[in-house]
């Protein structure tokens, strides 16, 4: 049984292809090899942290492609997917209903096939190795300046696992990207976290497509 984390997998959304330059014709193609590439790489008795940004466009089309993966997932939600808390259809109206409408959509996602969706997890631990987990890093963005900062850990001086940045980096100092754009479309091993803390802070590209 293996832990992996992995992120920004954006099923169903063609202009991630542009933007990333992800070497796709369209996005059946891409979702096609992302799942092919999660499914050779994850058994069904591992458990994956996806960390946000799961799925765009017809949202009931592309959220369709969790269930073809392997292991169990579990969801710390990220600014694209509408059971963050930070999404803007949740911050509207009364506290009820908006509590009522972010349950409706964790009910999306789990029954989509997450096991278990975690806003803020607790601090995990590899091979002696601990590490925070989050879809943003405690500093850098992809669009420039960054956004959603107070949705952001505070950096005191530990290691995050994050996505959110896509192909900007692999590992810039204490943060390490896990996003698929950063590790050629595969989820990445807890032992190999544990390898890049072990080594300590760097700046690490990203792989190239698988």
């Amino acid at each position: 049984m293996t832990t992996y984390y992995t992120s920004d997998l954006h099923f169903g959304h063609l202009n991630i292809i542009r933007f990333c330059d992800r070497p796709f014709p369209g996005v059946g193609a891409m979702d096609a090899r992302l799942v092919q590439l999660w499914n050779e790489t994850v058994t069904d008795d591992d458990t994956v942290w996806v960390l946000g940004d799961v799925a765009l466009g017809a949202l009931d089309e592309s959220l369709a492609n969790i269930g073809r993966l392997a292991g169990r997932k579990i969801l710390v939600p990220g600014n694209h997917d509408r059971c963050w808390e930070g999404d803007r259809s949740l911050r509207k109206g009364e506290p009820e209903a908006r509590e009522r409408r972010r349950a409706k959509e964790r009910e999306r996602y789990l029954a989509a096939g997450f096991a278990e969706i975690h806003d803020r997890p607790e601090p995990v631990t590899a091979d002696g190795y601990t590490f925070e987990l989050s879809h943003f890093p405690f500093e850098g963005d992809s669009h420039g300046a960054d956004r959603f900062v107070e949705y952001r850990l505070a950096d005191r001086g530990g290691w995050v696992v994050h996505g959110h940045v896509h192909d900007t980096w692999r590992q810039r100092g204490r943060q390490i990207n896990v996003g698929v754009d950063a590790w050629g479309g595969r989820p990445v091993s807890a032992g190999t976290i544990a390898d890049l803390v072990a080594e300590g802070p760097r700046d690490l590209e990203p792989l190239a497509w698988a």
